[in-house]
């Protein structure tokens, strides 16, 4: 497996699909998936911050997910966030998602962030038990209940930078 950078004109069909598809696994449809451009244009922006936080997730030559990274500020202090983590249906349940998740505490670790949050469907029975393994906690729900508020913690955080 390894990870590379998003080039949004060469992997926009792919960013699209697999984010929809995260829409679907997550909350049963893609209807609030929204603007296509809206979420380029999104992703061109936040790439262009973090290029090593955006990152296509690859097997040989074959595209099998996608990764979305961000540092961001929460009730007054540096945190990392995961805006996604995605595998293609063929890959999921094999043991590669803690993959991902090494490679998402090692790019915190790089920007020195103590711990890292990210929003979940409550009805996402595959990525909860995933957190929990992982050590990510629960820490309220958010829009209505719609999603699930959690958090790690990253343990020696030192900055790689």
């Amino acid at each position: 497996m390894r990870f590379e950078p998003i080039d949004i004109k060469e992997h926009r069909d792919y960013i699209i699909a697999f984010r929809r598809d995260s829409f679907v696994v997550s909350f049963g449809s893609d209807e609030d998936f929204g603007d296509e451009e809206e979420y380029l244009d999104w992703v061109r922006t936040r790439s262009s911050e973090f290029p090593q936080g955006f990152v296509m997730v690859w097997e040989d030559e074959t595209p099998i997910g996608q990764i979305e990274l961000t540092i961001r500020e929460y009730m007054g202090k540096t945190i990392g966030y995961i805006n996604l983590y995605y595998l293609i249906p063929e890959k999921r349940g094999l043991g590669l998602g803690k993959e991902l998740h090494k490679y998402a505490l090692h790019f915190f670790k790089g920007y020195g962030v103590g711990e890292y949050h990210l929003r979940v469907s409550p009805t996402n029975r595959h990525a909860l038990p995933f957190y929990y393994k992982n050590g990510i906690q629960r820490i309220g729900f958010e829009y209505g209940g719609k999603v699930i508020r959690m958090k790690g913690i990253i343990a020696n955080k030192t900055s790689l930078k």
